[in-house]
């Protein structure tokens, strides 16, 4: 999973020994589970010593919880971007949602098994890094939310929808419709999805 931004040198270096590490666990925890995935298997599968592993991460369990914040926040910088792109083109707010989703579907179908793993946490209460994976959950909502504010607050929106319960379910929907694409409608292209979503943030599933 690339980084948004490098530093030179040894920053430099020791971001690209981190995305390896991460691209190794976010697999193979996908693969065979959080339990059972060893820290030599992710040093092994990164091509680095078990020493480097631990040069990086205290520990496995603070592995996976950088591993979460630096997925879930290329996810909302890509989010974040759509919506401005669309504001820098002059176009509306719905505009905006329709550009998330569509950047949305291209994280998911870059990063699948990162998505899988953050989707299946999502519902487990248990983890140590439950609060930091609400955190950065919220974060990525957020985005969708002041989209949405944005909205009600020009009319393009009712005053009367539910902001935080709306930008979740559209983040929700993008998240199931995506995997759910990719494991059982493999066929269908990006585009097939997000056009598919489009109608549906746009009210035009009625025939009218």
């Amino acid at each position: 999973m690339e980084s948004s931004s490098t530093t030179s040198g040894g920053g430099t270096r020791r971001e690209a020994t981190r995305q390896k590490l991460y691209e190794a666990a976010v697999t193979l925890i996908a693969e065979q589970g959080f339990s059972a995935t060893t820290v030599d298997e992710i040093a092994e599968r990164a091509g680095v010593a078990k020493g480097t592993v631990y040069y990086n991460f205290a520990s496995k369990s603070v592995l996976f919880e950088e591993l979460l914040r630096h997925g879930v926040g290329l996810l909302t910088a890509s989010l974040r971007e759509a919506a401005e792109k669309t504001a820098r083109d002059g176009g509306s707010k719905v505009d905006a949602l329709d550009a998330m989703i569509r950047a949305g579907l291209v994280f998911i179908d870059r990063y699948p098994a990162f998505t899988q793993l953050y989707v299946a946490e999502l519902w487990r209460t248990n983890r140590a890094w439950q609060s930091t994976l609400m955190v950065v959950r919220q974060q990525a909502v957020a985005v969708v939310e002041d989209v949405l504010r944005e909205g009600v607050h020009n009319g393009e929106f009712s005053d009367e929808i539910d902001v935080p319960l709306t930008a979740s379910a559209l983040v929700g929907m993008v998240l199931v419709a995506a995997l759910d694409w990719q494991s059982f409608q493999p066929e269908r292209s990006l585009d097939d999805v997000h056009a598919a979503l489009s109608r549906l943030l746009q009210g035009r599933v009625s025939g009218r």
